[in-house]
């Protein structure tokens, strides 16, 4: 609720007071004997149909220390604090990760239904999937997954219907499959990619570049960059790209995120020769991205804080003396450069538009001002990653509903018609410039993999570039849209996808992530149809905090009012059961990241909800969250630990600090990667620890730590597979899912 703050006052630790609670009363029970905190885990499954307490889990040890630090008035305990050295420096961390393992690996190896899960994933990973790609000098640039490849390949072909070259292949980089290709951009003639090379899910980025005609690789190497866009200068002599300072030996992996910066190299030259271009802000922790207009006449730069927008900076490469002007000055609102014509700007914003807009702003006048081409829809919601001036219209992607509309208009900002779509669904990664008529896009669903569809503009025709075929038979899922009040009476979408023969309560798995604006629209995802095609039911609630209904939508769940977020998550979980479409026993929540933090915030505040909770790679310790890496740049979308009201809001949710002894608290799977310098795994450890040292009942509350994987991108498909065949599994026995063999 906007503006609710915590009243806490005094001492507090870790694991606060008891307080009464609603026991749940599942029907779920399970024999487990262990012969020590590293021994391998001996299960009997029992068919959960007897409520019943299990034995007493035997965790590792882990030390607790007396530290306490006060902050206005309220003292916190921090027993595990030594948990947030890096495993690859302490060698008492990485023995406690190690036995941490050694306890959740043979348990959940012994899950029934794990090795159904392995193959059927398996299965539905393995299919060709194609981005839309970019078109320079008659060549098609895109990647391609094979889908059992760790790792996405870029391919390249002579016009678009010609055949496939490999130009990089990442898989035969590592014998692991951890080093991967990050972001990459076509020089304007199509005679150089360069690459950046993403190594064990680190942020930190090594570019370097490849000649397209010969598949050699050049001796341009650029370290250190990290969180940046690649943008050929137009000449084609050089590329820009965004980096922080070399951080000092051995602090690589907590560097922090003041300094970043843009950079010019030209290729050939040493790194120690790239020309500063966009310098940093001293004493702010701001993030800068680069891209250059088609025509390759300007140079933009997008300055963030994280806020949910941008600032804009546009330089003239074609000026005598280039000089960066600032057309937007505050970060407060979302601006995307959807293309230009000559000195014409065309950009989509949330400015004075919570829902989106399109503007434009001609630099060639005394004093260039916005004005409006597009005006916002009340009905609609822009999507400005899939909208782009292509041809001589431009392609606009809405969302009604979190489902996706595609529209063209013509430059004069009339609407030219409909694009047709092959159904419910999204859009989005749009490839195409102005003054061509041929554009790609991609389309998906819960029930739609990945489709790229090819635009004739000018005939508003749309045809399959690449549709791949999946191992599930489609025809048999069913996606239902469905509205839900949360707590203050905000109506709220909630997405659920079954079987077309399940019709009753069925154990369903919530997923949600309400935060930065990020919107969680209709996508395809084997992990969702393995749970589906065993009967269950997935759901993914489109909580506040993210950006499916605007700006107001992101700012109703951020900050002060981030207790929102938890309520909506909360009232979609109530919802499904009091709808008959989960049992009340059978609900098992995901998320990743701040929806990591989001599972641990609800599975503390409604412990009687969930049999099962998986919160992977989250934000966990929310007073110390601006002290690791990126963190510092997270304080505009949650407040400062350091400002007296934002610290009780802050403390009013902290997964870490809020953890309640006395309460029977569901099953929880934590899963993080001793190599992500994101969310760094600290959150994770601590809070393990904390649920592990806590009375909060006996069913297992585990930590599974994956080596070299990051936070996500780049992660090998099979480290994705086995993690979700773990995660499944888990969850499939606390809810009750039979899992059984299928063909």
């Amino acid at each position: 609720m906007a503006g609710r703050k915590s009243r806490l006052t005094g001492r507090i630790s870790i694991r606060p007071s008891r307080r009464k609670m609603t026991e749940r009363q599942g029907p779920l029970s399970m024999a487990m004997h262990l012969s020590g905190a590293a021994a391998t885990a001996l299960l009997m499954s029992i068919a959960p149909a007897v409520a019943q307490e299990t034995p007493p889990m035997t965790y590792p040890e882990t030390r607790q220390t007396d530290i306490e630090e006060t902050h206005f008035g309220v003292t916190v305990a921090d027993p595990f604090r030594w948990l947030e050295n890096d495993p690859r420096q302490d060698a008492e961390v990485a023995e406690w990760i190690e036995a941490q393992n050694a306890v959740s690996a043979p348990y959940l190896e012994g899950l029934a239904g794990r090795d159904v899960f392995q193959r059927r994933l398996t299965a539905m990973f393995d299919h060709e999937t194609l981005t839309p790609p970019f078109e320079r000098g008659g060549l098609y640039f895109f990647t391609r997954s094979g889908g059992l490849d760790n790792q996405a390949q870029l391919l390249v072909r002579e016009g678009a219907d010609g055949a496939n070259r490999v130009l990089i292949d990442p898989n035969t980089w590592s014998e692991d499959g951890t080093v991967a290709l990050a972001e990459w951009a076509v020089s304007g003639d199509g005679a150089f990619v360069a690459f950046a090379v993403q190594d064990g899910g680190s942020d930190w980025r090594t570019i370097r570049v490849i000649d397209v005609a010969t598949g050699e690789m050049r001796e341009d190497s650029v370290e250190w960059a990290r969180f940046t866009t690649i943008a050929w200068h137009p000449d084609g002599s050089g590329f820009y790209y965004s980096r922080f300072p070399e951080p000092e030996t051995g602090a690589a992996f907590s560097a922090s995120v003041e300094g970043h910066a843009v950079y010019l190299h030209r290729l050939g030259t040493n790194q120690s020769e790239d020309r500063l271009i966009h310098a940093p802000t001293p004493g702010q922790a701001l993030l800068h991205n680069v891209e250059v207009t088609p025509d390759g006449r300007y140079l933009i730069v997008y300055t963030s804080a994280l806020t949910g927008g941008v600032a804009v900076t546009v330089t003239d490469l074609r000026a005598a003396d280039p000089a960066p002007s600032a057309i937007v000055e505050s970060h407060d609102d979302r601006w995307i450069l959807l293309g230009n014509v000559g000195t014409q700007l065309v950009f989509a914003t949330q400015m004075d538009a919570p829902r989106g807009r399109v503007v434009t702003i001609d630099l060639a006048e005394q004093e260039p001002e916005f004005s409006e081409l597009i005006p916002e829809r009340p009905d609609a919601v822009l999507r400005e990653g899939g909208s782009l001036l292509v041809g001589n219209r431009i392609l606009l992607s809405y969302t009604v509903d979190v489902q996706s509309h595609a529209e063209l208009y013509r430059l004069d900002g009339t609407l030219d018609g409909p694009v047709a779509l092959p159904g419910p669904g999204s859009t989005g990664i749009v490839r195409g410039r102005p003054g061509e008529n041929e554009a790609f896009f991609a389309f998906t669903s819960y029930d739609a993999p990945l489709t790229v569809l090819r635009l004739d503009v000018a005939a508003h025709d749309t045809t399959v570039w690449a549709d791949p075929e999946i191992a599930v038979d489609l025809d048999t899922i069913r996606v239902e849209p469905h509205f839900y009040m949360s707590e203050d009476g905000t109506r709220v979408p909630l997405f659920v996808v079954r079987r077309t023969d399940v019709d009753g309560p069925a154990p369903t798995m919530l997923n949600a992530y309400g935060g930065f604006g990020i919107s969680m629209v209709p996508h395809f995802s084997p992990a969702a149809l393995a749970w589906v095609e065993q009967g269950g039911v997935y759901a993914v609630a489109n909580i506040r905090g993210g950006g499916e209904y605007g700006q107001a939508w992101h700012r109703a769940g951020r900050r002060a009012n981030k207790q929102n977020v938890f309520d909506d998550f909360n009232a979609a979980g109530e919802y499904l059961i009091e709808q008959g479409i989960t049992p009340s026993d059978g609900l098992a929540i995901h998320g990743e990241s701040n929806g990591g933090l989001l599972i641990g915030a609800v599975v503390n505040q409604r412990p009687d909800l969930f049999a099962a909770a998986l919160p992977g790679v989250g934000v966990l310790d929310m007073l110390r969250f601006d002290r690791f890496t990126g963190g510092a740049t997270w304080v505009q979308e949650f407040g400062s630990p350091s400002v007296e009201e934002e610290f009780h809001t802050l403390l009013s949710y902290s997964p870490l600090h809020r953890i309640q002894d006395g309460v029977r608290y569901p099953a929880v799977l934590v899963t993080t990667a001793d190599t992500d310098n994101r969310v760094v795994p600290a959150h994770s450890f601590k809070y393990a620890a904390a649920l592990q040292a806590a009375d909060i009942g006996n069913r297992p509350h585990l930590l599974r730590v994956e080596a070299r994987a990051g936070h996500g991108a780049g992660k090998p498909t099979a480290m994705v597979i086995d993690e979700f065949s773990d995660m499944w599994a888990f969850a499939a026995h606390w809810t009750g899912l039979e899992v059984t063999e299928t063909e």
